[in-house]
């Protein structure tokens, strides 16, 4: 047999077919896998990136007849001619549907809508990494040199590895191609629920004392509070690295981290890593000894990520005493100064860091910044320590919302900026950003001018600020319902408009603007206001569709462009017309107070189309949501023939720490003056609310189970 006929014989498996040195599985129409291996050895071990290899999709076409492979999925037709060669121009093309573009190797996407990078020392726009998304309709990611993970533990690819690439064909289907890539590199997991809330952080020598005084503050001042962040001080130092209790700023760490816990807050301490185990460390003995070292010889072993021995004991002797004294997860402040040494890569360290804290029942959690493909899967992000300047805050925003193009949903910006001058009036424009991203994390360096405290600044600074604070604990629910879609559906929190509406050009030409979850449309203000009130205007394009300004109630019709402005104390922020929006009562402990009273606000809606939004609920820690310990309760809204009605219809599904029974309380902004208005058929006296210019519905107490069901009859409809 002729060597072509060899490489034309095919050995097929479920949506795989190997031709001689070359593998194709089908992973999903928009998804194929190209391998070649000049030996015929093919890797089937996930690697940091591919860690589902068991994912296929057998819904296509395959062709063998011409002497040459056509695969067709629907999505993408590869098209490949065997000549004992290595992938090239020559032997190899795909054509995407719905674009009709052309796909050859070496080509590069030349209208890439971005991706994520680390932000440190950025002072406004930077160049991006290239993302999945992109108007060409394809992306190839190149997994050829990724480390492999044998038996859950990281190694290098064998030195005669060959071609291992990815080729995504989405056409404008970007949703589609968001949930290829979560097929083949994992599902972006659940992050503990009160990472999503607010963070106290600055570097700076806070004593235990201290942030106690500062948690006080936080209550006296009004504002809500979920995480506080210990920055370098909290260790003995030795240059950047330590792991070992500062006695003089917190002479009794498991009672300050008690007492952390009994006020409702979570803690997490900073880590510089790669400075390894020093002979000042309090556990440096009981690790040397478990490594097989006499720690009388004071010798200090290189930081090795790779070595799944050193790890363990690291993990056991020396993280293991400090996380038992009530630290909840780790701030891995870390970029590896050495490239070259890839088994201490970021991506590896993301992964066994997260690992680590999926311990006891517990859902991952980590700090960290954003490497590469799949680290989508250690949420939550750190994006880096950035300069105090409008620049800055303007390219944050598109930033954030496009990193969802590589599956990073979830960041935990240094609201304010990192290093600089203080700005109050920009701190507050950042906030009202950060009211309506992921997390709310102020920070800054250990300049005693940096202060982020609220109540540090001139009051219609800390006025502003509170008020971003409070809609953020006020549109928690919303929120973290939001972020369930990021997990069950791969879709980002943070959606660039061309997400929703990828055939309509106007989605492409106004960065400053994103969806955040599918009922609002957010255009921060990013450029410094005029007069006492710090009066600040932003471009915005409404698409079709109803819009409410949040603040003022004023309707707006879609599609529409304009400038709208604001001052100090709001921001361009629109609420989608006829979907129920989940809110809660103002609570100082957002993510982590029961919701006895469930707040469902709706705008008016477009005539005869229903609305609907579902509440997900579930314990916000623990692994068991993955296993169906969780709760949906269907919104919809419906306005016909004069009458709106609101219905909320629980799910049977339960857990732990569900409550037994809830209050509604429905509110309907913009209707005017009610006719009538029903709770489950009974006749009701709603309350009118001239701020809403419509009505606040209360909801008698029931089971958590049982169906609400709210009419309005108003003749303005």
């Amino acid at each position: 047999m002729n060597l072509l006929a060899l490489l034309l014989a095919p050995s097929l498996a479920f949506s795989q077919t190997v031709l001689g040195p070359a593998r194709f599985t089908v992973i999903s129409p928009e998804l194929i896998r190209l391998e070649y291996q000049k030996d015929g050895h093919f890797i089937d071990d996930k690697s940091l990136f591919a860690v589902d290899r068991e994912v296929r999709y057998d819904g296509y076409r395959e062709d063998l007849s011409t002497k040459r492979l056509i695969l067709d999925t629907g999505r993408i037709r590869l098209i490949y001619v065997p000549d004992g060669k290595p992938f090239s121009p020559d032997n190899l093309r795909a054509i995407i549907s719905g674009t009709e573009s052309e796909w050859k190797p070496g080509a590069w996407s030349k209208r890439d809508l971005g991706g994520a990078r680390n932000l440190d020392g950025t002072k406004g726009p930077a160049p991006m990494e290239q993302g999945l998304l992109s108007r060409d309709g394809w992306h190839l990611i190149d997994d050829s040199q990724t480390p492999l993970l044998h038996k859950d533990w990281v190694e290098l690819r064998p030195e005669n590895a060959g071609l291992d690439w990815y080729l995504f064909g989405y056409g404008e289907d970007y949703k589609a191609a968001l949930k290829a890539l979560t097929l083949i590199g994992g599902r972006v997991p659940m992050p503990r629920r009160y990472a999503l809330g607010s963070w106290y952080s600055r570097w700076w020598p806070h004593s235990a004392l201290e942030y106690q005084r500062i948690v006080g503050e936080y209550k006296e001042h009004d504002f809500p509070l979920d995480i506080l962040v210990m920055d370098m001080d909290w260790h003995k130092k030795d240059d950047w690295t330590g792991y070992s209790w500062n006695k003089q700023l917190f002479p009794d760490p498991e009672g300050f981290l008690k007492w952390t816990h009994d006020q409702g807050l979570f803690a997490t301490l900073n880590d510089h890593l790669e400075g390894s185990v020093h002979p000042f460390e309090d556990h440096y003995a009981e690790f040397m000894k478990d490594m097989d070292r006499d720690p009388d010889k004071k010798e200090v072993l290189p930081w090795d990520a790779g070595n799944r021995w050193q790890m363990q004991e690291l993990f056991a002797d020396v993280y293991a005493p400090v996380e038992k004294a009530g630290v909840d997860f780790w701030w891995l402040d870390y970029w590896p100064d050495d490239e070259k040494k890839l088994l201490n890569r970021l991506s590896w360290v993301n992964e066994l860091y997260f690992r680590h804290s999926q311990k006891d029942g517990l859902r991952g959690m980590i700090f960290s910044r954003w490497d590469t493909w799949g680290n989508h899967r250690q949420p939550i992000n750190f994006s880096g320590d950035t300069f105090i300047l409008w620049s800055t805050l303007k390219f944050q925003v598109p930033f954030t919302a496009n990193a969802g193009n590589v599956g990073a949903f979830f960041w935990a910006h240094d609201i304010g900026g990192y290093q600089g001058q203080r700005n109050g009036e920009l701190l507050a424009r950042w906030t009202q950003f950060g009211a309506f991203s992921a997390a709310l994390r102020l920070h800054s360096m250990n300049k005693p001018w940096l202060d982020k405290r609220p109540w540090s600044y001139p009051k219609d600074i800390e006025d502003s600020m509170r008020v971003a604070f409070h809609l953020r604990s006020e549109l928690f629910p919303y929120t973290y319902s939001s972020v369930h879609q990021s997990n069950a559906d791969s879709l980002p929190l943070l959606r660039p408009l061309y997400l929703e509406y990828p055939s309509d050009e106007r989605a492409y030409k106004n960065p400053q603007e994103y969806l955040y979850g599918d009922a609002f449309l957010v255009a921060p203000i990013v450029s410094p206001g005029l007069g006492k009130r710090h009066i600040a205007a932003q471009k915005v394009w409404l698409p079709d569709g109803l819009w409410y300004d949040w603040f003022s109630g004023r309707k707006f019709t879609g599609p529409l462009e304009k400038k709208f402005s604001a001052d100090i104390s709001s921001f361009p922020v629109f609420a989608r017309g006829g979907l129920p929006i989940p809110m809660q009562p103002y609570t100082p402990r957002m993510t982590t107070a029961a919701l006895p009273t469930l707040i469902v606000r709706a705008y008016p809606g477009e005539e005869g189309k229903t609305g609907t939004f579902f509440l997900y609920e579930d314990d916000g820690v623990s692994l068991a949501y993955s296993t169906g310990a969780f709760n949906y309760t269907r919104l919809e809204y419906l306005k016909e023939k004069g009458q709106v009605t609101v219905s909320i219809t629980p799910s049977l599904m339960t857990f732990a720490g569900q409550l037994s029974r809830r209050d509604y309380v429905i509110e309907l902004p913009g209707l005017g003056r009610a006719a009538k208005i029903e709770v489950d058929g009974k006749l009701v006296e709603g309350e009118y609310v001239p701020a809403l210019n419509g009505y606040r519905v209360a909801v008698p107490q029931r089971g958590i189970q049982e169906r609400a069901v709210v009419r309005v009859w108003t003749p303005k409809l």
